[in-house]
């Protein structure tokens, strides 16, 4: 984004930062509950969902209807009187005390814009209702990300191309996966410039991503115990495959649930999908 447009969307943040519009969702809110299949509403799948210790809420980083899907759930653990803190694949690990701050109200709103245009490059509109929810009840928020420059070496290089003072800072990782998780990151890799890419390296970056975030989830669990953990990511990192399983890699086996937003012919009712969540959002609209 560049500098005008930056300075657009902190002008318009600051005019707004109280006055967001959320559309409504189609009430009531429908699941897909894949353990057997049934459509519940929220409020049926919500006793279910607070006795997790980590629930994980997916998006496509560019519908806004995601988004708001997240924000009801947060709103519910909040209105639930549990103590909750949010993870973020939005921003990064090195980026705390920024996170630490904005819910404190200790820095301004169009100071936080410009930070966060610094951690992710989606429009602030997209997420902004989230981040004022969070500052206005005093929810924590947890940046999970680590370094785009370090994802990037990964993807082209290796992870055993990185320094070892790289190396110590993060988990171990190596290419191991499933057939349907080949396949997804296969997939990814298409889309991308495939130019001097391997699979192998690849595959490497996509695991680094998800075990970066695991390891910095675990490490807030264990420093705030007690507190339920709501995780938004992209689905790609917070199906059952992602971030859950590099958590139980690295030891730890919280009580976990996934939300995925259905999404036709990827995760979708007739997908088998209780391999990849527990729960399927139906009918959020698509932009």
């Amino acid at each position: 984004m560049t500098r005008p447009l930056v300075l657009l969307a902190v002008a318009l943040a600051v005019l707004a930062v109280h006055a967001w519009w959320t559309p409504p969702l189609p009430r009531p809110e429908r699941l897909l509950r894949t353990a057997d299949g049934a459509a519940v509403t929220l409020a049926e799948a919500l006793p279910d969902l607070l006795g997790a210790e980590v629930v994980f809420v997916g998006e496509l980083h560019d519908q806004p209807a995601h988004h708001r899907a997240q924000l009801q759930l947060m709103q519910a653990f909040h209105e639930a009187e549990l103590p909750v803190a949010v993870g973020l694949e939005m921003f990064r690990a090195d980026g705390q005390a920024l996170l630490d701050r904005w819910v404190a109200g200790a820095i301004a709103p169009a100071d936080f814009v410009l930070a966060y245009y610094d951690h992710w490059n989606f429009p602030w509109a997209y997420y902004g209702e989230i981040f004022v929810y969070a500052r206005e009840h005093g929810i924590p928020l947890v940046g999970l990300n680590v370094p785009t420059e370090t994802v990037r070496q990964v993807a082209q290089h290796g992870y055993a191309s990185l320094s070892p003072e790289a190396v110590a800072a993060l988990p171990p990782v190596r290419c191991d996966v499933d057939e349907v998780y080949e396949g997804f990151i296969r997939k990814a890799l298409g889309m991308h410039d495939a130019r001097g890419r391997s699979f192998t390296n690849f595959c490497e970056a996509q695991l680094l991503w998800d075990a970066a975030m695991a390891a910095n989830l675990l490490a807030y669990r264990e420093a705030n115990p007690g507190v339920r953990l709501l995780v938004f990511a992209g689905s790609g990192h917070a199906w059952k495959r992602g971030i859950p399983e590099q958590m139980g890699r690295l030891g730890a086996a919280p009580v976990t649930r996934v939300v995925l937003p259905e999404l036709p012919g990827r995760v979708d009712r007739r997908s088998e999908p209780q391999g990849d969540a527990d729960y399927l959002w139906l009918d959020l609209p698509l932009r």
